[in-house]
């Protein structure tokens, strides 16, 4: 597997059943995280979910829709060294533009980014992939 800090690829042959683990310089503690690598899980997402505990990483991704969500999201766009370049929440029923420069997009409930402390510049490191 490829270094998820320095090149920015991921286990392509995984799905979105995949549990790891997250931390920032920010977070006291590990954050529960789902990975989505297959399309299908990708387009997925969030959709039909009442919420999530934690977090969801899209790998790779660059653009996300809340189109048919039940809740708002957070969303961190991730570049390939895992460093996040840009955050917003994004109401249900949106369609985000797509970020050419980004490999990766973490997706959480509303206000979860900012209760971990990830903001512009934080390095997201993955743990138990």
């Amino acid at each position: 597997m490829g270094d998820p800090h320095t090149d920015g690829s991921l286990d392509a042959t995984a799905n979105v059943t995949d549990m790891a683990t997250f931390t920032t310089a920010g977070t006291a503690a590990p954050i529960p995280l789902e990975i989505a690598r297959s399309a299908r899980d990708r387009r997925r997402g969030l959709l039909g979910r009442e919420g999530i505990e934690g977090a969801l990483l899209l790998s790779p991704a660059s653009a996300v829709h809340t189109v048919g969500m039940r809740f708002a999201i957070d969303v961190a766009y991730l570049d390939r060294g895992m460093r996040v370049v840009r955050v917003r929440t994004m109401p249900p029923g949106r369609i985000g533009l797509p970020r050419p420069w980004a490999r990766h997009v973490l997706e959480a409930e509303a206000g979860a980014m900012g209760r971990w402390g990830i903001r512009r510049g934080s390095r997201i490191v993955l743990r138990d992939v």
